[in-house]
């Protein structure tokens, strides 16, 4: 076993006034040539966007784009003519394909959105761009690793074009589980959004992040009231 631990204490951080964020991998002006990418997981980003401001019109080719807001809410428009609102709950893919134009905003003027944005490298380039966005409420279960993205269509979830898997947890301080790997030759970054663990025998707290490769499984124990997120990605 393999493990690289991000603390949250070490991402690159910048707070731009109407952004307040951190970035586990390099983006935008934060670089570290050691922290470009994990596997196929590109991007994680932790934004805090002011009441009224966003991310006005810009392009994306040939990635997965992710995003899962954490409280708060985030008005999206595109250029396949998608306009909605994406609330706290939910989870939205962006598969960019051949190439798209996305703006996204707080869609309320009173208060601060929250959101993880996360980039995935696909597993085949230049397809048709898509769209989607589902509640999670039906498939959140307490004291549970629950998927949320798969590389399938069928499955629970959002899919995308990757052999990868995302499953949350809203853990109970004491919980223990195993979470197994599915896929040949993948690895799996753990992201821990609130609480504090101990995973594959590491403390880990609020915001920190823990990439573990070369097993088969990982063992994850809850050492308070826990919200995690294991993304699976091929390496």
């Amino acid at each position: 076993m393999k493990t690289i631990i991000h603390t949250a204490e070490s991402r690159g951080h910048f707070n731009h006034g109407w952004l307040d964020t951190y970035h586990t991998f390099s983006f935008a002006n934060y670089y570290d040539p050691a922290r470009i990418h994990f596997g196929t997981l590109r991007v994680l980003n932790d934004d805090l966007i002011a009441a009224g401001e966003g991310f006005d019109l810009h392009p994306h080719d040939n990635m997965e784009i992710i995003t899962i807001p954490l409280y708060g809410d985030l008005e999206h428009k595109d250029s396949m003519g998608n306009h909605g609102i994406i609330h706290s709950g939910e989870i939205q893919v962006m598969s960019a394909g051949t190439g798209v134009f996305h703006s996204e905003f707080n869609s309320n003027h009173d208060k601060e959105t929250q959101l993880l944005q996360i980039w995935v490298f696909p597993n085949k380039k230049n397809v048709t761009p898509r769209y989607d966005q589902i509640s999670l409420s039906e498939m959140a279960k307490p004291n549970e690793l629950y998927q949320i993205l798969s590389p399938y269509p069928d499955d629970p979830g959002v899919w995308i074009h990757q052999q990868a898997w995302f499953h949350l947890g809203d853990l109970a301080s004491g919980w223990t589980g195993i979470y197994s790997l599915k896929g040949q030759g993948s690895g799996v970054y753990l992201f821990v959004i609130e609480g504090s663990v101990i995973i594959a025998g590491e403390p880990l707290q609020r915001r920190d992040g823990i990439g573990i490769s070369e097993t088969n499984s990982v063992e994850i124990t809850a050492t308070s009231q826990t919200k995690l997120l294991i993304m699976e990605i091929p390496m």
